[in-house]
């Protein structure tokens, strides 16, 4: 099986195993970088409105296409609303604003029509419900192939269904070996949610490791992410890959489409080749007794608990 091969079945339309994120690009990098990305074999982009750069990415996606003799229906784009957070000072949006902040977007990037749209936080508290209404009135009108929502728990999808409005297709959260989420993730299958899983790599020591990108790694898991004995590496070399493949290729196999990211388009490759191995039933056994808990991704804590 290819990356062009591999998707999963999202609602009634289906989106790459492996996408291409773009958070901590710059606008006025991320045109390259995006067409660069399009250029190795990806057809899943990933951004937000909160990224600021979909102006960037959208110029990447033109480009990209344009040099890969692509046509649009070939790449599936995913952004995300931004829902404010009163706590930070940022009133939530409502109805209008949502539908506002949705056409900015649309304009950014270029796009007549969003494949995935998703709330990227469940912080818009009691406009959440507004804003979910929004995305199902998108959807209705063509506009969004699929709809979704982003690092909300079980209690904000019960929200949606109490309000009797479709459930999401998608809950894209933070999800590798050391944040496993398996009661939200049992519940989002039962559901049928597709999770998706962003900032897969956490584990390896060079994930946010340039100065200016903030986590809430601990310096506990740092060191761990250093040590020469990391289960990671052992299990990489065994693989014949690297950790980032491996961690990858767990995400996938886990039943989880990833969004990795590079800005060199080797490693854009290498994360691209995810199906040229399988990891041991033993080795997925042990990896699930290395679950830490909560998301560290944004430096804030995890965005479960912002709403």
């Amino acid at each position: 099986m290819t990356p062009l091969q591999s998707r999963f079945a999202l609602g009634d339309i289906h989106i790459p195993a492996v996408g291409f994120g773009t958070y901590l690009i710059a606008d006025d990098d991320a045109a390259g970088v995006v067409a660069d990305a399009i250029s190795v074999g990806f057809r899943h982009i990933d951004t937000a409105a909160g990224y600021h750069n979909e102006a960037g990415v959208g110029a990447g996606i033109a480009d990209g296409i344009a040099r890969a003799g692509l046509s649009r229906d070939d790449l599936f784009v995913t952004t995300k609303l931004w829902p404010g957070n009163a706590a930070w000072g940022d009133p939530p949006k409502g109805y209008d604003e949502t539908r506002a902040a949705f056409e900015a977007s649309r304009t950014a990037l270029g796009l007549d029509v969003i494949d995935l749209y998703l709330i990227h936080a469940p912080s818009g508290a009691d406009k959440r419900v507004e804003q979910w209404q929004a995305l199902c009135d998108l959807k209705t009108e063509g506009m969004v192939r699929a709809i979704g929502v982003s690092n909300y728990t079980e209690a904000h999808i019960e929200e949606i269904r109490a309000a009797g409005l479709p459930m999401p297709e998608a809950n894209q959260i933070e999800l590798h070996p050391w944040s496993q989420k398996p009661d939200l993730v049992a519940f989002l299958r039962a559901e049928g949610i597709l999770p998706i899983a962003y900032s897969s790599l956490v584990p390896l020591s060079t994930w946010r490791a340039e100065p200016g990108q903030s986590s809430a790694k601990t310096e506990e898991m740092k060191a761990d992410s250093q040590s020469a004995e990391s289960p990671f590496k052992t299990m990489a070399a065994r693989y014949g890959v690297s950790e980032a493949q491996l961690l990858l290729r767990w995400g996938v196999q886990s039943g989880f489409p990833v969004l990795p990211k590079s800005t060199n388009a080797d490693r854009m490759k290498q994360n691209l080749d995810l199906f040229s191995f399988e990891i041991s039933r033993q080795d997925m056994d042990m990896m699930a007794a290395m679950d830490r808990g909560d998301g560290v991704a944004w430096a804030t804590g995890d965005p479960r608990d912002m709403g």
